[in-house]
């Protein structure tokens, strides 16, 4: 806010003439605020940016951690199924929602059918 106020290199005169130049002051404020002691974080501007700047490179390390771990046990547990043309399959009734009646009446599965064609090795 000081600096957009003395970016005209304004000089201000109080009641005794003396005269106040602001911009010559603006690198010593600067560097007192960025060195003194905030009482949000306790300690000052430079030595915070520096903790900040390791969190942040913590949290990335943890997520991609995180996401290496998760991609592993997906790549374990992942099984590609093995469909031919002309295998019977059964097909789940669990997300069919037009179907009237007691859920524990319907059928879990219908089927089999035969496969006709395949369409990628996703589509199962």
């Amino acid at each position: 806010m000081i600096m957009r106020f003395c970016a005209y290199w304004l000089e201000l005169k109080d009641s005794d003439g003396f005269t106040h130049d602001w911009c010559t002051l603006i690198p010593a404020l600067a560097l007192s605020y960025k060195t003194s002691v905030h009482s949000s974080t306790a300690q000052n501007l430079a030595i915070f940016k520096v903790m900040l700047e390791k969190v942040k490179h913590h949290a990335k390390q943890i997520i991609n951690d995180a996401f290496e771990y998760a991609q592993q046990k997906w790549d374990n547990s992942d099984t590609v199924p093995d469909f031919k043309v002309g295998d019977l399959v059964v097909v789940s009734t669990l997300s069919f929602n037009n179907i009237k009646g007691a859920k524990k009446l319907k059928y879990s599965y219908v089927g089999p059918f035969v496969i006709v064609d395949l369409h990628g090795t996703n589509a199962s």
